[in-house]
């Protein structure tokens, strides 16, 4: 094992199980999104402007990598252009606030008009999601474009009514399988145009697929089998893939060993320590408090930050979505109690 490497080398091969200097600090994009009002503010760089413009984008997103110290680059700064590009209207936000689903096309699984998987590529959003890609991944070669996919449980339930979908997960089967299925589809082509344009590694969070909403037995049955279907189809591209599950994952813990990821990212309030070794030869990332991360103090997040890689947390990263009101000092703390306080502006 050598003394030092770069951030693309570390990340790869911790999520590859070999040897580094110390763990990795990341933040992946999309639902862990970290471009902060204090950072758009800072550089005039600012959002829901970046989500029209490839070239805003990749300025946005060189800021936070350069300002904040995380070792990555991730994109996009949410979780709609997938929904977006199958049928979904957007509502891009504000300065202050992310995106999201506006409407619903469909008010059932069984209104689902199936597009065909090329409607992701023809979507603009996504053309400037790839492009930045693109961009960045040429630009800094030593550091990993991550591509930020939102998981089939998720993309399907903001595509239908929420509240239909999770009921129709029991009562409409046949269906709700044919267009998570479908769903699937588009995620995977959507990931290949990511890889295809540079992302090192995707990241997959499914924030509607948790324990507590889903269940042990609908959790296996849909969650792990097109978590699956998605991340196999992603390695079969020659990237790895982290998965971040939401919420409690204590009805589900015996559910995560059979996802087959890389490395799986949780929430704050999981035992990360006592998950790693309940589930043995798993890679796990996590789970700084974004709580904490908005209301603490430096010296909290530190302290919290080195009890995470004192006992063996493969990557470190904050545990859900960050608040954009964060502080960069907070978000510094985090990253320079693991890096030792090397940022790259």
């Amino acid at each position: 094992m050598g003394d030092f490497f770069t951030p693309k080398e570390r990340l790869l091969r911790t999520l590859n199980k070999k040897g580094v200097e110390r763990p990795p600090v990341i933040c992946p994009g999309g639902m862990m999104n970290s471009a902060i009002v204090e950072i758009m503010e800072t550089t005039g760089h600012t959002l829901p402007d970046a989500h029209r413009d490839w070239r805003l984008m990749s300025q946005l997103a060189d800021d936070v990598f350069n300002l904040t110290g995380f070792e990555n680059i991730g994109i996009p700064f949410c979780m709609t252009v997938e929904a977006e590009a199958l049928g979904s209207e957007v509502d891009l936000g504000s300065l202050k606030c992310e995106p999201k689903i506006a409407r619903e096309p469909y008010a059932s699984v069984d209104n689902v008009d199936f597009l065909p998987v090329s409607a992701v590529a023809k979507s603009p959003r996504t053309e400037i999601v790839i492009q930045s890609i693109a961009s960045l991944s040429k630009k800094q070669p030593d550091v990993p474009v991550i591509g930020s996919v939102t998981g089939p449980v998720s993309t399907a339930a903001s595509i239908t009514d929420p509240m239909t979908f999770l009921k129709e997960l029991y009562k409409n089967k046949d269906m709700t399988h044919k267009v998570l299925d479908y769903v699937t589809d588009a995620l995977i082509e959507y990931a290949r145009l990511l890889v295809d344009n540079g992302a090192a590694v995707i990241s997959i969070a499914d924030p509607t697929a948790t324990g507590e909403i889903l269940g042990p037995r609908i959790f296996a049955e849909y969650a792990v089998t097109y978590l699956n279907k998605l991340a196999d189809s992603i390695h079969k591209l020659g990237v790895p893939v982290i998965i971040h599950i939401c919420g409690k994952v204590g009805s589900v813990t015996g559910n995560l060993k059979d996802l087959r990821c890389d490395a799986i990212s949780t929430d704050a309030m999981v035992n990360l320590h006592s998950l790693k070794e309940e589930l043995k030869d798993t890679t796990v990332m996590g789970n700084i408090s974004t709580y904490l991360l908005e209301f603490g103090n430096e010296e909290s997040v530190r302290q919290n930050t080195s009890r995470l890689v004192e006992k063996g947390i493969d990557i470190i990263a904050p545990a859900c979505g960050l608040s954009t009101s964060t502080s960069l000092k907070n978000i510094r703390a985090l990253t320079g109690a693991v890096s030792g306080g090397v940022y790259h502006a």
